[in-house]
């Protein structure tokens, strides 16, 4: 039998919800993305998804989506391993601003192309403010999307993929774009066309691994 592979991004956060650049920056989840969470779990439940470890960012939103979805499915016992690497990707100086008014003081198309390209690297911050998760110099002042993959993609080769090599079904809870860059890496999407995928909150996806990736499954 092919191990299961789960990727979830988190329930809507307070970020999302104002519409707001969030990045590195640890926000709550809403009301509304608790139920997402609690959704995905249901989900995954009348799949009949059983999971022996599961792996998700330094970041709340994601750690608590996380644990509803155990407990919805009754796993809570399941091995949680958290990783920064996981982390969203660092939005740098427009962190905590609202995309319309980024739109409005930097342009329309620039804004676009740091979101969406996977190379433009946003405004970068000036400074940071000292946060006990991360060694001195390990947060980034900004990142683009192939930058956050850089630090990605070999935590998924050193610690995910040779769980599922082993047969093991994996949950990985995690944030848009570093799903975008994990999906990327898996189905050998171009740099290019890495631009029209986007990953919806509390959406479950799918693969089945054996030797190789099946193609993406939106579990309903």
């Amino acid at each position: 039998m092919a191990a299961k592979l789960v990727l979830v991004r988190h329930g809507e956060s307070t970020a999302n919800r104002d519409n707001e650049f969030t990045g590195w920056t640890d926000v709550p989840l809403t009301s509304r993305g608790i139920k997402q969470a609690h959704c995905v779990g249901e989900i995954l439940r009348w799949h009949h998804m059983q999971f022996d470890v599961s792996f998700t960012s330094f970041l709340k939103r994601a750690i608590i989506t996380d644990n509803i979805i155990l407990e919805e499915l009754g796993q809570l016992w399941v091995p949680l391993y958290k990783a920064w690497q996981l982390n969203e990707r660092h939005y740098g100086a427009l962190r905590g601003l609202n995309k319309d008014y980024a739109r409005e003081y930097y342009g329309v198309d620039k804004v676009a192309l740091w979101r969406r390209s996977y190379i433009a690297v946003p405004p970068l911050l000036s400074h940071l403010e000292s946060d006990n998760r991360y060694p001195e110099g390990l947060e980034p002042r900004g990142e683009s999307l192939k930058m956050a993959s850089e630090r990605l993609i070999p935590y998924w080769s050193s610690e995910i993929l040779p769980k599922l090599k082993q047969g093991k079904n994996v949950l990985v809870v995690a944030h848009g774009s570093s799903l975008r860059a994990l999906v990327k890496h898996l189905e050998s999407i171009s740099d290019e066309d890495i631009d029209g995928l986007e990953i919806d909150n509390g959406e479950p996806i799918l693969y089945e691994y054996n030797q190789k990736f099946s193609e993406r499954i939106y579990l309903k």
